[in-house]
């Protein structure tokens, strides 16, 4: 499996949610410590989007190489700020391939995603559902991936008019429908909001009075961490927290 993370809060340098905590995103690359038997290492590339201080769509740094072998990173994450991140290392699933294009964070205009886990029968358990996507939507995928396949199925339910909310929690469900052992711990967030979910993985928040952060695993010993249960579906922006079943 994969671990991703995002962040809302103060601009920071994104080294301090990459490099500096003791067991931060670069140290969940190669010591995870609950991968729940999806692998042993998040070595199959890397990601990192963050919104600009003037406004504007996401940038994003992405790279099939793992993330500690990435000479330009430190240099990077140390000197760029954001108060808007989302980031994620990838253990890649046996048969899917190993290219930069594969890894998260995905965009559409504002919205950047992540997966982390895996859908059980990929491609076919997905046949039906992406039968409904246009498409030009099929033909410019960034990857044959699940994870790039879910992404798809998100941004054609937010194009239809649907909440970040409303768009997760049905392509969640539907997925689950058609493909019931899958992992779906989903993270999207379009800068002023996260929406992420747990099925069948981990995740932590820690809410703070001016910032949010969720992540596949804490990455330091802060009190304010908490286990987010399995099945959940959590909505935080930087005034209101909301989590329920999914």
């Amino acid at each position: 499996m994969c671990r991703h993370l995002a962040y809302l809060g103060p601009p920071v340098p994104l080294a301090s949610l990459l490099f500096e905590p003791g067991h931060g995103l670069v140290h969940q690359a190669w010591a995870p410590r609950d991968m729940r038997g999806g692998g042993t290492i998040n070595a199959d590339g890397f990601g990192v989007g963050w919104f600009p201080a003037g406004g504007g769509d996401p940038l994003r740094y992405r790279s099939a190489m793992p993330i500690w072998t990435d000479a330009a990173l430190p240099g990077l994450s140390a000197s760029v700020q954001s108060g808007a991140v989302l980031a994620a290392v990838r253990s890649a699933t046996v048969g899917m391939p190993v290219i930069e294009t594969a890894a998260a964070p995905f965009q559409y205009e504002r919205w950047l995603f992540s997966h982390n886990g895996v859908v059980r029968g990929f491609p076919g358990t997905l046949a039906s559902l992406a039968s409904a996507l246009p498409v030009e939507d099929l033909l410019t995928l960034e990857a044959p991936t699940d994870s790039a396949a879910l992404f798809a199925l998100v941004r054609h339910q937010l194009r239809a008019g649907k909440t970040a909310a409303e768009a997760v929690a049905s392509v969640v469900s539907d997925v689950s429908g058609v493909s019931p052992d899958s992992r779906l711990n989903l993270l999207l967030t379009d800068g002023e909001q996260i929406v992420a979910t747990t099925v069948g993985h981990s995740l932590s928040i820690r809410v703070l009075t001016d910032s949010v952060l969720v992540a596949s695993e804490p990455p330091d010993d802060h009190p304010a961490w908490r286990a987010v249960p399995d099945r959940r579906l959590l909505t935080a922006t930087l005034t209101d927290l909301t989590m329920g079943e999914v």
